[in-house]
Parts: structure tokens; sequence; C-alpha cells
């Protein structure tokens, strides 16, 4: 019962959409495929595909690892799809699932409301195969490698939508790409999940909203078919076996986020930065939101045992609605990695610019590209949605846990990564400089053979120094690899900072370090630079110290936080920010236009 309230509700946030485009399916159900009697066999590719856990250890590839291709299906919003087309050419493959390979050639060399014509279809693969829906990344192939970085495989689980024709497509990509395909289709394997409600940061740790339990706790499907019927154990262990997930971490489900998917409000930026969707205090689903991190934060650390660092990026309104009141699920985390660059939804420019710098703080050095999506958006998803990516054959595998600013001037900066290939690794570097200087290389050494670990050391610098540095690594086979991916114009960054300074020094000097635009009149951000991890209450005050606005309270991370107002909404006149973090009291005038 509880599965058929959620679907009405979700028909009433949908049915206004499904009127403008009527030939296009949402990210939910539309209404005839809840009423449907036809009961199509879901899992019409059993037979082609390897039903049982693979028999060796499994690896599932984090998004940021480099990727062979980018999937998406040519089922409308074709004016999206050739700008995403466009710009993941020039990062990898793209395959394009299509009913007509000429009526996509056509499109993509027209001069149309996609952009001009392409200049040649170089990297671009279409297949023509039956699909339902445009939605690629719940019902797409999942990426895991044998031994870590031994052998590409693929992994389907059951879709959670009677649309059989895109239940298959990971067939499709893994018969295109020579990839054996391992399915969770029978019991006791059997797993129904989507793409959107997963996220993994290519160490075993993975995200899902509790949306996993529903698609797996036994009974009839609205379509005829029989949900798995599984525990949470069950559930975490078919995670394990077949996606090599030791660590699978859920989520309360969001009242207003009809679809249940987590890459709506949040998304991973490397093993342990989280981008997490912000509404105003009390607006539609951001107290949940703030409740799912209060839930990860303080039961959780990243898979290197450190604190997850929170980066927040607003939710923009829809006009001056919010999901709560009717207004379409705006969000930029719904935004996909293609190698070298980040394609990310984009709404309004007064909202896109802040979001977009935002982003590019979190990933410098990658090509961060916007793409309108205020259609799409409307059936509840944007780009995240309707990409699938597929990882390299070769992948050459760094990770690394990244240096803190540190208090450090006299010894050397050890810096240890896993650094692995199929071939074996023929040499890895450090490559660091001081102070926008020249990069110097520091040999790393095989310190841990069992464990992959290579390490080298960074001089020590003096006080008041910034230290920037990537790793470079060749394969045996010759390959090479950097991490970050976009190396050396992305890089790590850390200060060596003055020991001589107390904690009461320190907390003289305001953590609130920028409020800008100011003078405001759109989206202004506040940007915070926390000299420890603290709770903090973060509020906009007129100018006789009434509360106007409570932009942030609860946690906060060590180091910089971005907070952000909508000036518009305000009366002209004089505000002050307000910081308070235990006794400790901050403020930084704000002027509203």
């Amino acid at each position: 019962m509880r599965k058929l309230l959620i679907a009405l509700f979700t028909l009433t946030l949908i049915a206004p959409q499904l009127n403008a485009q009527s030939d296009v399916l949402p990210n939910d159900h539309a209404p005839w495929e809840l009423i449907t009697d036809k009961g199509e066999d879901y899992r019409s590719a059993l037979g082609l595909e390897i039903t049982t856990p693979p028999s060796f250890p499994v690896r599932t590839m984090a998004e940021w690892e480099e990727i062979q291709s980018l999937v998406i299906t040519w089922a409308g919003f074709n004016r999206i799809l050739k700008q995403i087309a466009f710009y993941a050419k020039e990062e990898c493959e793209v395959i394009i699932i299509a009913s007509s390979e000429s009526s996509v050639i056509n499109y993509l060399n027209s001069n149309n409301a996609g952009g001009p014509p392409f200049d040649n279809l170089d990297n671009i693969t279409i297949i023509e195969d039956d699909f339902d829906s445009i939605w690629g990344r719940d019902y797409g192939a999942h990426t895991i490698y044998r031994d870590d970085v031994e052998e590409l495989l693929l992994v389907d689980w059951i879709y959670n939508r009677n649309r059989p024709a895109d239940d298959n497509v990971p067939l499709t990509i893994g018969q295109h790409l020579g990839l054996p395909v391992y399915a969770t289709t029978q019991s006791p394997y059997d797993l129904m999940a989507t793409g959107g409600n997963f996220m993994a940061d290519g160490m075993g740790t993975a995200f899902s909203s509790e949306l996993i339990f529903e698609e797996n706790e036994g009974g009839n499907t609205w379509w005829g078919a029989q949900y798995p019927d599984h525990t949470e154990d069950e559930i975490d262990a078919i995670m394990e076996d077949f996606m090599g997930i030791d660590r699978y971490i859920k989520m309360d489900v969001l009242p207003y986020d009809g679809i249940h998917h987590i890459d709506m409000h949040m998304k991973l930026l490397d093993e342990e930065t989280l981008i997490i969707g912000e509404y105003p205090a009390g607006v539609a689903d951001g107290p949940q939101i703030e409740a799912n991190m209060e839930y990860v934060l303080e039961n959780f650390d990243s898979s290197f045992g450190t604190p997850y660092e929170i980066v927040r990026v607003q939710m923009p309104p829809d006009g001056n609605a919010y999901p709560n009141t009717n207004g379409a699920y705006r969000t930029y985390t719904n935004m996909v990695f293609v190698n070298g660059t980040v394609l990310v939804p984009t709404y309004e420019a007064q909202y896109d610019q802040p979001a977009l710098e935002i982003i590019q703080n979190e990933l410098p050095g990658y090509n961060v590209v916007g793409i309108e999506c205020n259609d799409i958006i409307e059936l509840s998803g944007a780009i995240h949605c309707i990409t699938k990516a597929v990882g390299v054959s070769d992948p050459l595998l760094i990770v690394h846990d990244h240096l803190e600013d540190t208090y450090e001037d006299v010894l050397d900066y050890q810096v240890d990564a896993t650094v692995k290939h199929v071939s074996g690794i023929a040499s890895a570097d450090v490559v660091y400089r001081v102070d926008g200087s020249d990069w110097t290389s520091q040999p790393m050494t095989l310190t841990d053979a069992t464990n992959d670990i290579w390490t080298a050391y960074i001089p020590a610098q003096a006080v008041g120094a910034q230290v920037q540095y990537y790793i470079d690594a060749d394969a045996t086979s010759g390959k090479q690899q950097m991490r970050p991916i976009v190396a050396p114009e992305g890089h790590w960054t850390f200060n060596i900072l003055d020991s001589s300074v107390g904690i009461e020094e320190l907390q003289e000097v305001s953590p609130i370090a920028e409020v800008y635009p100011n003078p405001a009149n759109a989206i202004t951000i506040i940007k915070l630079d926390m000299p420890s991890s603290e709770n903090i209450d973060l509020t906009l005050k007129d100018m006789l110290g009434r509360t106007v606005e409570v932009i942030h309270q609860g946690s906060v991370g060590f180091g910089e936080q971005k907070y952000f107002i909508d000036a518009s909404r305000l009366n002209p006149g004089a505000y002050v920010v307000d910081l308070t973090i235990g006794v400790q009291r901050y403020s930084r005038p704000l002027m509203v236009r």
C-alpha cells in the first residue's frame, strides 16, 4: 500500500508536465504504466547475462575515474542531448541509443535549438535499438573491475519501472563493447534498484536512499511482476557480491522528491567530499537533507577514515515556488563527470552563476559547463539522470587522501597513494610547486607491495607557504595517468600555518571571510573560513537585530564553506550577517539594493 500511495502522490506532481510532453516518459511512472496489466517480462535478457555473482573480488568505479564511453538515449529533449554529446565527445566515445540513426545524424548536423552543426561526428556511435525512455542513468549498466583494475565488467540491476526495453539496454551496451554483463535478476540474487539512487566512492562505500528497501520488500509491482523480497543484510550481501560494496549507507527518503533518487540533491565530488543541495531554512526537502547529512557525519567517516566535507549549493526556486509549493525540483547536483569535463544543469542566470562558481572552486582545472534544463527538470530529472558512463578497459587507479593545512614547517610532508594497473607500475611521482613557482617532481617508491602503496615526501616549507601538488604515474604498459585527472591545471593545495598563533588569536579573526556581491540584489555568497569543525548559527539580521533569515544551523567542517541567500527577496537596506560559534560572535555588514 505504501508503494501505491507514493505512486499516486507522484502522479499529482507529474501530470501537468505529461500533458505538455505526452510522448516523453517521466523519470517516475506515467499513469498508463501504473494501471497496465500486461506484465511484460522485464527480465527478457535472461540467459544472455550472468546471473550469479563474480567468483572473484570486484570494485565499483567512482564517477570521477577515467571513462571510455558516455551512453545517452535519444528519446526526446534533443536540444539537451545534442549539447551533452557536443561536450562529451571531446572527452570520450558518446554512444547514442536511438530508433533512427539518420534522424540523430540529421539533428547533430543541423543548426537548431541544440546549437550549430557538429564539425564532425568523431567519437559518436549510434546504435539502433529498442528503448522506452530517456532515463539511462536509472536503467544503465554499472562499471565494475575484477581485482580493482583488471577485467572490465558490467552489472545490470532490475529496473523499477514497467519498461522492458529500457531494462535490456545494458545488454546492448555489453554486446557493443564486448563486455560480460552480470545481472541481479534471479533469486537469490535478484535486486531491484536505480542508478540515480546510487553513488560509490571507488573504495567500497556507496550511498542510496531507503527507496532501496521499498524496491526489495516483496509483493506485487504495479505492472504484474514481483518485487524481490530481501532483508537489509541480504541487500548488502548482493551489493558486496556483485559490486564490491562493503559499506552501504542508506538515508531517509525526502518528502517532496517523488522519485527518491539521491542524485537530485547530492553528489560525491571525491572520496571525502559531498556537495548537497540547500534550500532556505524550513523549505521543501531542506530539513530532511540536513537531517540526512547529520546522520552521515555522526555515523560515518570517509573511506580514508576522515570526516566527510560537506559543500552546499543552492536548490534554486522555480519562479517563486519550491517543490513543496508545486515548483519544479531544480537542482545543480544532478551533474556528471566526463573525464576532464563536468556537465551541470542550469536554469536561470541569477542562480546559475554562483552555483557554477561553487562547483568550479571545488573542482579546479575541470571544464565546468552549464546546460539549460528547465524543460526536462519538470519530469524529475536532469543531466545525471540521462547519462551513464562506462569505464576504461585498462584503468590506472590512483587513490590519495590529500594533505590538509598543517603547522609543520620542519619535517617533510609524506604523500601516500594507492597506485595500481593490471600491467604493474613502472614509475610514480609527486609533482609539486610552492607559491606558484615551477613544478618539481619527487619520485615515489613502493612502500607497501601488498596494498600497492607508493610514497614520496614534499620538502618542508616555511610558514605562510602554499603547496600545490598532484600525482603522475606510468604503467608498465606505457599508460600514463594523473590524479586529479585534470592535473596540472587541477591539483591539491595545502598551506603552512603559523603555529605561534594561538586559538584565542585565531578566534579574533572572523571566520566570515567574504560576503559577495555587496551591495547585493540577487544571489549572495557568504564564504566562511572555519579554523576547525564546529556547530554554528549563521543568520541574517536587520539593523534592529531581528532575525530575517536563518541561513544555517548545525555542524560545519574545517576550512572553506559557502552559503547563500537570495537578496532579491529582501527589502532594500542595511543588514548584518551574524555568525555564532559557542560564545564567540562575528558579523559582517550587507547592503541590499
